[in-house]
């Protein structure tokens, strides 16, 4: 179950991904590489009034989306301007491809690091975490986040390393950061996710609750 706090822009979609072997022996299929580009052919397309509308969610509790700060998806439209974005593993190279695409920030977690409960959230002021192998740290301040029992562990800018996928993962949850200035869009981004993630493994839904 994830309790998703009360939030006056968030609209989110979220699923549970389970995969027949570990990540490093499933291979990426050819229909989510041949997406690794701007020219690809996608259903969804982004535009700067989708980038004003995730940072508008962004920045609603005070955190500024900019600089290296900036959304997930933001930064994916930089790096495939100059190159086909790179191949890490399925779970990864299926959410990077529709991100690119869609516009949506979208964080992936692999469930077997995380602990219940879970819970989307604001993060409070002070708070963050460790984003990379090499250390480097995220001021979480006002940022909407997934946690789990020991805290903030991903978001739409930078997810943090100790729940990261790695070549033994064989489950993650998807999250979609969609807003309401852009309504139905999360959900039917993480349809098309949902679709490429399903040639290579089993797709569940996740029982999404408002806080009480």
């Amino acid at each position: 179950m994830l309790t998703v706090h009360a939030h006056p822009l968030l609209e989110i979609a979220a699923f549970e991904t389970r995969f027949a072997a570990p990540l490093e022996a499933v291979p990426t299929p050819e229909s989510v590489r041949v997406l690794a580009t701007l020219s690809a052919a996608a259903p969804f397309a982004t535009d700067d009034a989708v980038k004003k509308a995730v940072r508008d969610l962004l920045r609603q509790a005070g955190y500024k989306p900019t600089g290296r700060g900036k959304p997930a998806s933001e930064y994916l439209l930089g790096a495939a301007a100059e190159a086909p974005l790179p191949a890490i593993n399925i779970a990864v190279d299926a959410c990077n491809v529709v991100s690119l695409h869609s516009g949506l920030p979208i964080s992936v977690v692999d469930l077997d690091l995380v602990r219940e409960p879970l819970a989307v959230r604001v993060a409070e002021s002070g708070a963050a975490y460790v984003f990379n192998a090499s250390g480097q740290t995220i001021d979480l301040s006002g940022l909407l986040c997934l946690c789990d029992a020991d805290g903030p562990c991903a978001n739409a800018v930078k997810d943090a390393q100790r729940t990261k996928t790695h070549a033994g993962t064989r489950r993650t949850l998807s999250i979609v950061w969609g807003t309401r200035a852009l309504p139905g869009r999360a959900q039917q981004v993480a349809n098309w996710y949902r679709g490429l993630l399903a040639q290579s493994a089993s797709i569940n839904d996740v029982d999404v609750r408002p806080q009480e």
